[in-house]
């Protein structure tokens, strides 16, 4: 599962076992982080995650900015709560590749923020998912 963080609203994305499809899921509205853990910890344990990966917003230099520190913050208690692995994963220009998306398939309106976030997450376990397939040998 992956987690595009944000501080009022989060997205998540799950994957099929076989880890070839990753499909955004929802957007969670929550701005309390304690209460926001305990509901990624239940969407995780919903869905049968193996592991969590969290979007690391590293500015494009290479740096780490206040987000990105936000977002570690969010993994490291995440870390602590969840009975699986917590990652972090580099997301630069996922939620810009996600907008992007929405423009080419002419996705507007109200609901379009939170399909970008789900959308975001679902980038960043694909880019996860592909990392582990090259890793392993393309398998």
């Amino acid at each position: 599962m992956a987690i595009d963080y944000g501080e009022a609203r989060t997205g998540f994305a799950v994957c099929d076992k076989d880890e070839i499809i990753a499909s955004p899921l929802c957007v969670v509205h929550e701005k309390d982080l304690g209460r926001l853990i305990v509901k990624a910890v239940s969407i995780a344990a919903e869905n049968g995650a193996e592991e969590i990966i969290v979007g690391d917003p590293v500015n494009m230099d290479g740096s780490r900015g206040e987000k990105s520190a936000k977002c570690a913050l969010f993994a490291e208690k995440l870390r602590k709560s969840a009975n699986i692995p917590v990652f972090m994963r580099d997301e630069r220009l996922t939620t810009v590749i996600a907008a992007n998306i929405m423009n080419e398939n002419n996705r507007r309106g109200k609901r379009r923020r939170e399909t970008i976030d789900a959308a975001a997450a679902a980038l960043i376990l694909e880019d996860y998912i592909a990392c582990r397939k090259n890793l392993k040998g393309g398998s």
